[in-house]
């Protein structure tokens, strides 16, 4: 694979799915139209599997006829033909690269306010965050559009959630389990609307250059 940054290793889960999606007890479907009106909180760091889990949910809005949009920062590892290696319609994936990474969460929040979007993935990346002010604005927005800000963080999950205002927050993580593929998993550690603990998991084959 050629790639800009190790940390695109993230999308591993994102080519060539084999098996089928397993869901741990009480998980909830990971799809745009169950997680509307919320906001959503991905973590991670090394094997993590954030961009995976944020790329099936692109996917399947538009799989749906939704829009979703895509903000990053411009060091950010965003890789269009592994994301579009994985069925996303690219044509149809307005991706907002902004100069700085105090900028991602603004730019996404605009977005959002025009209401022209069902699904928005927000990049904080390693050093972005979210004041809160502009967080609970963005509360506000989905829960009049029906809409999902996905927030993708690079954390353990020992370190808190950018918020209080964040429904639902989880952490991902991945593990070879043959040649060329890979478990992804996604644990819940905050769900406002069920309990945390929950988790989904899948296994997927990883493009070239990590088999």
């Amino acid at each position: 694979m050629v790639g800009p940054a190790p940390r695109l290793r993230d999308l591993v889960a994102a080519t060539k799915p084999r098996g089928r999606d397993s869901a741990g007890l009480g998980a909830p479907p990971w799809t745009r139209a169950a997680l509307a009106g919320r906001l959503v909180e991905l973590s991670g760091t090394g094997a993590a599997a954030s961009l995976t889990f944020a790329v099936a949910l692109v996917l399947d809005a538009q799989r749906r006829g939704e829009t979703a949009a895509w903000v990053t920062s411009r060091d950010s590892s965003f890789f269009p033909p592994d994301v579009a290696a994985n069925g996303v319609d690219l044509g149809a994936l307005p991706v907002v690269r902004v100069p700085l990474p105090e900028h991602v969460a603004r730019a996404g929040e605009r977005l959002v306010r025009c209401g022209a979007f069902d699904l928005v993935v927000v990049d904080l990346g390693e050093r972005g965050g979210v004041p809160l002010p502009l967080l609970t604005r963005f509360l506000g927005l989905v829960e009049k559009h029906a809409a999902v800000v996905l927030f993708l963080t690079e954390k353990p999950a020992s370190m808190p959630s950018i918020g209080a205002p964040v429904s639902l927050r989880a952490e991902t993580r991945r593990e070879r389990t043959r040649d060329g593929e890979f478990a992804c998993e996604l644990v819940a550690l905050r769900d406002r609307r069920r309990a945390a603990g929950w988790t989904r998991s899948e296994v997927r084959r990883g493009p070239e250059g990590l088999r």
